[in-house]
């Protein structure tokens, strides 16, 4: 079983695929062609399921860090006898500049490794198992590399020097002194033939088109200058990197069944688009980075979800990231998982859900971006239509909520508070997508309906805050979303109250928040989850209470690891990463607390709503 500590990986992407490569040199996770395929290594999950390992024997100081503004990474081995620095990346394709990042990816991973002080032994131990190590493939030497089977398509390596291959595996020692160096490529296609093998001078080219396109891109987008700048753009571009460039889907996270708990159940595969996830991404990226993905990915989400949702009037929540529907979940019982976590998933049973707040998400990115947007297409301006018609007419019922409980469905006053927000937003969206007049009054009073409806049900006095459900005396942190989204002023005293409730009744031991402590149908705990502890420093910052906001955001941001990046959930009794591997959720929330801290300590409030102004 994989025993590394999750906060030990750093992420590669071309913007189709991903991998996580440890701080000893070993690949360990990596999909070919698309963050969804299945792996190639995933010796995160299983010693057996397949590795790529370039090591340095013997090394007393490991530093790493991904070259400035880019996803390239560069790990510094030290030695009693010397240094070697290893710079390994997903290359994108040449001449690929600023809006272009990832459109001709060639699906090869590249890594060089240079000795740049003394003498230094490197050790590759290259042992490919496709189909989430399933396949042991044949591998055959070839001149310049190793060529190896991958179902119906190929894996070649170019290697400098043949090594020995054995037993599926091939492995080279090679000494290198001051100023030698040695690059690899492994190159995926889509057929068993594969092209000629790279030399290590064309690795070097790729390498630096690859540093080239990822700095053109961060110069011609990253633009915030707030407090945690190198925060936010490190979470701008990894946000960056989980968009999937032909579609625009954005996956939720590049891996699978990283548990929410050691030994658990809570397992899930988060390589596909959420409709909720993507949306608050795009509205991260509004500060983090130009999100001129957008307008591709609302024209992908119309073409993927417009005629489910006038067929039956529901709006799938998630979709492969070429637009697939269908994402039936399975286990891979081979799989040990991380720390014997078992079951390992693919798929997402959630799939099929209903979960009522997409709505809001949806339509309240499409309106934060609308500067960028430009004039919509009629198919996605309907599109839009169609969404607040969904909402108005289904927000009285019962569903699975943000959580995705797997449970009986309930009344939970997250669903019903996004409603709102769809319905606010697309009064305020009207002309852009070319709304009528009676409809935009039906959505007018849908709005003012279920805002009586939450300040009469979803307050509980029991509670002292507002409740999970309506009738409900639980808490939820998905009630920070009231300020954040401008349903309430962070200064009302219901909202206060509520903040300060989450503050000390969801935190555990380390300051952080769950997100609730409610049975949901499933055996076993989590962890805390760092995007509810942003939401408390974000909520706080609208409040007022900046310093406090500040020192919420700090312990937080405590838990980035060495190259900035954070997973889903921290463990409160040991302080260890858990869940999915980089996640977008908490990259979203570090980015949105940044900005409504530098807001508040500028004296600027966050942009408000038509509703909110008209109830202030």
């Amino acid at each position: 079983m994989s025993r590394h500590p999750i906060a030990e990986y750093a992420l590669l992407s071309d913007c189709r695929s991903a991998a996580l490569v440890h701080r000893s040199g070993s690949v360990d996770w990596l999909c070919f062609p698309r963050y969804d395929a299945p792996s190639v290594f995933a010796r995160l999950l299983d010693d057996r399921a397949g590795h790529w390992s370039l090591a340095v024997p013997g090394a007393t100081t490991v530093r790493r860090r991904y070259l400035d503004a880019t996803l390239v990474l560069e790990t510094e081995f030290v030695t009693p006898t010397g240094r070697l620095t290893l710079t390994d990346a997903l290359a994108v394709g040449p001449n690929e500049r600023g809006h272009e990042l990832g459109a001709t990816s060639p699906h090869a991973l590249l890594r060089r490794a240079e000795c740049t002080a003394g003498t230094v032994e490197l050790e590759m131990e290259y042992a490919p198992r496709p189909e989430y190590g399933r396949e042991q493939p044949i591998l055959l030497g070839i001149p310049g590399g190793v060529l190896a089977p991958a179902g119906s398509a190929s894996l070649l390596l170019s290697s400098p020097e043949p090594g020995s291959i054995d037993a599926g595996s091939a492995r080279l020692r090679v000494a290198l002194r001051a100023g030698e160096s040695r690059a690899f490529a492994l190159q995926y296609h889509p057929s068993p033939q594969a092209d000629a093998s790279w030399t290590e001078e064309e690795i070097g080219g790729r390498l630096q088109e690859t540093l080239a396109a990822w700095r053109s891109w961060s110069s011609l987008h990253q633009r915030y200058d707030g407090p945690w700048r190198d925060l936010v753009h490190c979470s701008g571009r990894i946000l960056q990197a989980l968009t999937y460039q032909p579609t625009g889907a954005i996956v939720a996270a590049p891996t699978t069944s990283l548990p929410e708990s050691v030994g658990g159940e809570r397992n899930w595969d988060y390589r596909y688009t959420w409709i909720r996830d993507a949306s608050l991404t795009l509205e991260a990226l509004w500060v983090a980075a130009c999100p001129d993905e957008a307008i591709r990915f609302f024209d992908f989400l119309a073409g993927a979800a417009v005629r489910q949702l006038r067929d039956d009037g529901e709006l799938q929540i998630m979709f492969g990231v070429g637009g697939e529907r269908d994402l039936t979940e399975r286990e891979l019982p081979h799989l040990r998982g991380w720390r014997d976590s078992r079951p390992v998933r693919i798929g997402n049973g959630a799939w099929n859900q209903r979960q009522l707040d997409v709505h809001g998400e949806l339509l309240s990115a499409v309106h934060r971006l609308r500067d960028q947007l430009g004039v919509l297409t009629p198919g996605t301006a309907g599109f839009l239509a169609d969404v607040a018609d969904a909402a108005l007419r289904r927000w009285r019922e019962p569903d699975q909520g943000i959580w995705e409980i797997r449970d009986a469905p309930r009344h939970f006053l997250h669903s019903k508070l996004m409603c709102w927000v769809a319905l606010d937003r697309a009064v305020a969206l009207a002309d852009a997508i070319d709304a009528p007049v009676e409809q935009v009054s039906r959505w007018r009073d849908g709005r003012d309906e279920i805002r009586r409806a939450i300040l009469e049900r979803g307050w509980s006095e029991r509670a002292g805050a507002f409740s999970q459900t309506f009738g409900g005396d639980e808490l939820d942190a998905s009630t920070l979303l009231i300020p954040i989204v401008g349903f309430l002023p962070g200064n009302d005293h219901r909202v206060r109250a509520t903040v300060h409730a989450i503050a000390e009744r969801l935190s555990d031991r380390l300051g952080l928040i769950y997100r609730y402590r409610t049975p949901d149908g499933l055996e076993g705990k989590e962890g805390s989850f760092l995007l509810c502890t942003f939401w408390l420093a974000h909520a706080l910052a609208l409040g007022g209470e900046v310093e406090r906001a500040r020192e919420v955001f700090g312990r937080a941001v405590a838990f980035v690891n060495d190259v900035g990046l954070l997973a889903e959930q921290v463990d409160g009794a040991t302080g260890e990463l858990l869940g999915n591997f980089p996640q977008a959720f908490s990259h979203v929330g570090l980015v949105n607390a940044a900005w409504a801290i530098a807001q508040a300590e500028a004296g600027r409030a966050a942009p408000a709503t038509e509703a909110l102004r008209a109830a202030t």
